[in-house]
């Protein structure tokens, strides 16, 4: 029997203060969310500080994930208010205590062996 591992992708929208929408896909949800989070996920998000994940659906097959997230993106914005609005009435960053506990630390400078005193 071959073990896989099973990898999910997420469709997710991601807002701000003033409820300004953008709708992505990814392996790795929270990895993105930081990414969101400290400004380096793209331009449009970054521009308009697209911080808080509103909503997210998990999928097993890609194919899937791409689809879903294409059919949100050709969704008018009140249909894609009333999905978060149905699974997230009060729009909470839903990942809020995510970093709170592990927080983003920039990795230490690395020094080269040899110029390491003692």
């Amino acid at each position: 029997m071959h073990f896989r591992d099973r990898t999910a992708y997420f469709v997710y929208i991601m807002s701000n203060r003033s409820k300004t929408l953008y709708t992505g896909v990814t392996n790795n949800l929270i990895r993105r969310v930081r990414e969101h989070k400290e400004g380096r996920a793209s331009d449009f998000t970054t521009r308009y500080k697209l911080d808080r994940l509103v909503y997210f659906e998990r999928f097993e097959d890609i194919r899937n994930a791409i689809e879903r997230e294409k059919e949100i993106k050709g969704w008018l914005r009140i249909k894609k208010i009333a999905i978060v609005v149905s699974a997230n009435p009060t729009w909470t960053d839903l990942s809020k205590e995510w970093f709170e506990y592990h927080p983003f630390e920039p990795p230490a400078k690395c020094i080269d062996p040899s110029l390491r005193s003692g």
